[in-house]
């Protein structure tokens, strides 16, 4: 069950023309050959951009550790004032306090460039000091950095105390924070931002040039595509118009021959099998006209010399059988002039055509019912059409007291469903009754040719009639008919 209902809808997705089926195929073709070259792009860019961060990470670290040595270095009452020079003078990369003890901090959330880069931090720090004294290394967003003692921010101090160091503006980046006992109830601090161009932790992705880049070719890629296949398929669009309408008659002239030298070579082969059928129908038609003058002539003699016979039983079989041989030679041609293909597609109403072959009927209420509507009209050979609905409308009429038309219009097709009330068929006899000559009820009056007539007519539309039995009772005989997609 569930196969069958994604069926309908796994249909009408699928691309069916040739301009969406190349903008399709163009498209997954742009976005794997640009989703291989940006993920070998992004993984270059990734090792490189953690690379040179490890390496500014490592400066850093250097610079760092040369700092604890020469703080270390000076003598305790001097230290202080060090750093009061340092805050109003600038000459280090590192905002430097010290500090009782350690500054409980708010860490940023751990990530593998984090932990990469405090674990080199730590490594380079720890060869460069020596010894077994507490190193905490940190990264503290911008806005949670604390300062002296846990509660003054670097929002706090004094303006020209943090610009040299601490100038986070315009992109915040993270600050890093190395906290280092150097004596007992002796804490060095140092706060560094995150250097350029290295200013977040987090694994960043595509840069938005590449994205707009990608977006960028992909459009202008599917705009030449849609032009170029455009311009390729109009003569097959054209080629195709053609081949439904089939014109027949001399007077137009033979399809163009345009576009590339394969759609010419096609154009070619279509004229030479219109020109070939032309000459099929004109022999069949002289064929039949012959055989129509032969027949009539001798079937004519035997009806004069059988009134001369003085057995009046023996000219009684006489005529029957003529009477037989002259029905099966009027039906014969009757069946080629019905099935004649000769006319120019034309767009018709098909309710008009409805209502000229239903009128006579539709004077009784009740006796005709018509459901649906036709969306627009229907490109076809008007009178082969209306012969096919007719000989539809007349056989349901025939069986059933009462007859529905049923409308279905899509964009692909358009069904006529003619239903009645009759007994119906058994399933054996449902392929039979389009056979010439096949008749479901031999005492029904007809010859048998209407429903194999009617299919003909269809089939040369690109369509077809088919026969099924009603749920409830009765017959039905559908004509399903191709929708043209250039209209």
């Amino acid at each position: 069950m569930k196969t069958s209902r994604w069926r309908p809808l796994a249909s009408r997705l699928y691309p069916r023309s040739l301009l969406t089926r190349m903008l399709l195929l163009t498209l997954l073709a742009v976005v794997l050959a640009q989703g291989i070259s940006s993920a070998f792009w992004y993984t270059t860019f990734r090792a490189q951009d953690n690379e040179g961060l490890l390496n500014s990470s490592r400066n850093l670290a250097y610079s760092a550790a040369a700092t604890v040595r020469f703080f270390k270095s000076l003598p305790l009452e001097y230290r202080h004032i060090v750093l009061d020079q340092l805050r109003n003078m600038g000459g280090t990369r590192f905002f430097v306090s010290l500090n009782e003890h350690e500054i409980a901090l708010k860490a940023l959330p751990d990530s593998d460039r984090k932990l990469m880069v405090v674990d080199a931090v730590s490594q380079v720090l720890r060869e460069r000091l020596g010894g077994d004294f507490p190193i905490r290394v940190e990264f503290v967003a911008p806005e949670n950095v604390r300062i002296l003692n846990s509660q003054m921010r670097l929002a706090d101090l004094p303006p020209s105390w943090a610009n040299y160091a601490l100038n986070l503006e315009p992109v915040h980046p993270p600050v890093l924070v190395t906290q280092i006992e150097i004596a007992v109830d002796e804490w060095l601090y140092l706060a560094t931002p995150l250097p350029a161009p290295y200013v977040s932790l987090e694994d960043s992705g595509l840069p938005k040039q590449q994205i707009f880049f990608i977006v960028l070719m992909s459009v202008f890629l599917l705009s030449f595509i849609a032009i170029l296949v455009r311009w390729q398929t109009r003569p097959l669009r054209r080629l195709a118009r053609a081949a439904r309408e089939m014109p027949f008659d001399d007077d137009r002239p033979p399809l163009a021959e345009r576009g590339s030298s394969e759609l010419r070579d096609v154009t070619r082969a279509f004229n030479t099998l219109r020109e070939r059928i032309q000459r099929y129908l004109k022999d069949r038609e002289q064929l039949f006209t012959s055989v129509s003058h032969d027949l009539k002539t001798p079937i004519t003699r035997l009806r004069l010399r059988s009134e001369l016979l003085d057995d009046d039983l023996l000219r009684t079989k006489f005529e029957k059988d003529l009477q037989e041989l002259d029905l099966l030679v009027k039906s014969a041609l009757q069946s080629v002039k019905d099935n004649d293909i000769y006319e120019n597609m034309e767009s018709v109403d098909v309710h008009a055509l409805i209502d000229q072959v239903t009128e006579p009927a539709a004077k009784t209420p009740g006796k005709v019912t018509l459901v649906g509507r036709a969306r627009r009209p229907y490109r076809c050979k008007p009178l082969a059409l209306r012969r096919c609905i007719g000989n539809l409308f007349d056989n349901a009429l025939k069986y059933g007291e009462r007859v529905t038309i049923r409308i279905e219009d899509s964009r692909e097709t358009l069904a006529l469903h003619f239903e009645d009330e009759g007994p119906g068929l058994a399933p054996k006899e449902l392929k039979k009754i389009f056979e010439p000559y096949y008749r479901a009820s031999p005492n029904t009056p007809g010859d048998g040719l209407g429903l194999g007539i009617a299919r003909t007519i269809a089939h040369a539309h690109g369509g077809d009639v088919e026969a099924s039995n009603r749920e409830e009772r009765g017959l039905r005989l559908s004509l399903i008919l191709p929708r043209d997609p250039v209209q």
